[in-house]
């Protein structure tokens, strides 16, 4: 016979496997979907400057300003899986000591509800675009990227590419002016 606490248990265990296998069944219904849009990047303004880096052994680096434009409908990218978007503009360049440099200029989180146009414009970069050396100097290709991690209810956290990039040189000579 059966006691109420072994009843209990096994009521327990049934409740978590259905549960289980109803958050695969959500999780399956959305892990195929392509979550790429277009993404158009426009640069309208590109400043480099020579400054001191206070974090090595006391030489110069390349500290590079972008306003950009951007512009995105990320509509189709949520769905009822879909949380929230983690969104992030990366430059990629290469430089005589680093075959791949990748630096995160701009994020924002996108939550589900909120507006889905992305219409920005004049935009600065929120995080120092710093190089580790001279490599932004007359570099001509520096490759500005649209990019998503996805924040789904349940599933995998799906890295996204858009379909949409830009490439920038960067100036021969630094700024000498102060502001940006």
């Amino acid at each position: 016979m059966n006691t109420v606490l072994s009843r209990a248990n096994s009521l327990f265990a049934f409740s978590l496997s259905v549960m289980a296998a109803l958050t695969f069944g959500c999780f399956i219904t959305t892990a195929f979907k392509d979550r790429r849009v277009p993404v158009d990047i426009h640069v309208s303004r590109v400043m480099l400057k020579n400054v001191d880096d206070f974090t090595g052994p006391r030489e110069r680096s390349d500290l590079g300003f972008i306003t950009f434009d951007l512009s995105a409908d990320i509509k189709p990218i949520f769905d009822w899986n879909v949380k929230q978007l983690f969104l992030y503009l990366s430059a990629e360049y290469a430089t005589k000591s680093n075959a791949l440099n990748q630096v995160v200029l701009w994020d924002k989180i996108v939550l589900r509800g909120e507006s889905t146009k992305l219409n920005l414009r004049d935009m600065k970069s929120k995080y120092f675009f710093f190089d580790d050396g001279n490599g932004l100097r007359a570099n001509k290709n520096i490759t500005l990227t649209l990019s998503w991690n996805v924040v789904p209810n349940a599933g995998i956290l799906p890295l996204v590419m858009g379909s949409g990039h830009i490439s920038v040189p960067f100036p021969e000579s630094y700024e000498t002016t102060k502001s940006y």
